[in-house]
């Protein structure tokens, strides 16, 4: 096999950066220059990348540094994401060397090793090492419950014109109490505002808290909440929901609400494979989607 030219943390090189996002996306129809043109992109997303002998991009696995509370106990991770091969330079085993490359750079130096996989890719992270483990789905049927839709002043907001109230509440957002939470995540959940769910942030003027949600017929799905201080679940989907609403699906783990529902779901589509020597994954696991990287 031709031998490739391994680099990392170019994010501040136009070449290479610009290389990156072009085959982010092809790949995953992600593109990455909105959040480095804000600033969003730090040292806590690394590339590390395969170059050909022109200097692209051909192949990629990146690192997020995470800083993740298991049952309040706070741990130093890392997730892998943003896993691609330009389909010209396919079945070379570049995927397996750049996952090689990390787990030796990192796999002593953190307490859990983490990612999101698909369903093409599930017999793919095993061969490392990883472990597969089925998160659960939080969901509420809103009609049975006791749970009434309120008046509201809801406001939707845009990354155009609200660009500094969301960079506050991301940076100093209420940490939900959860099973499995993240903290100090302000630049991926900006990324989630400004390229994933940029038509779907919504403000909550008299809770002065922001919703990621969709209404997808009569299933409403609520991706994060985003507070400077705690708030009851029950109060903002009060106000999320509307009178169609006939079930609510949580994209984290909420509390404190009377008939949630809470199954383990089998997703191939967002598998979650674990890598760590420590007993974190007991019980209840549901990773906030706006964590994902």
């Amino acid at each position: 096999m031709q031998a490739y030219r391994l680099v990392s943390d170019y994010r501040d090189n136009d070449r290479l950066r610009e290389s990156f996002n072009r085959l982010a996306q092809e790949t995953f129809q992600l593109d990455f220059d909105p959040w480095f043109a804000h600033g969003y992109w730090t040292d806590k997303y690394l590339p590390f990348s395969f170059l050909n002998e022109e200097g692209e991009v051909i192949a990629n696995a990146s690192i997020y540094k995470m800083t993740i509370e298991m049952n309040q106990v706070t741990h130093q991770a890392i997730q892998i994401g943003t896993v691609m091969t330009d389909k010209r330079y396919r079945n070379q085993g570049l995927a397996k060397k750049l996952m090689d490359h990390i787990l030796e750079l990192y796999q002593d130096r953190v307490d859990l090793i983490y990612l999101f996989a698909n369903q093409s890719v599930l017999d793919f992270y095993p061969k490392f090492g990883f472990t597969r483990v089925d998160e659960c789905e939080y969901s509420l049927f809103f009609k049975n419950s006791q749970i009434k839709v309120k008046d509201k002043e809801l406001i939707k907001l845009s990354v155009d014109h609200d660009l500094k109230l969301l960079e506050s509440f991301a940076k100093n957002r209420w940490i939900h109490k959860s099973t499995s939470a993240v903290k100090d995540n302000q630049e991926l959940l900006m990324f989630y505002f400004l390229i994933a769910f940029p038509d779907s942030i919504y403000y909550i003027k008299d809770l002065e808290t922001i919703v990621l949600m969709k209404q997808e017929e009569e299933v409403l799905h609520i991706f994060d909440v985003i507070s400077l201080n705690e708030q009851d679940v029950r109060e903002v989907v009060s106000r999320a929901a509307i009178k169609t609403t006939e079930r609510i699906v949580f994209h984290f783990e909420p509390r404190a609400i009377d008939g949630l529902s809470v199954q383990k779901k089998n997703n191939g589509e967002d598998a979650l494979f674990y890598l760590t020597q420590k007993s974190l994954f007991e019980g209840d696991v549901k990773f906030p989607l706006t964590s994902h990287s």
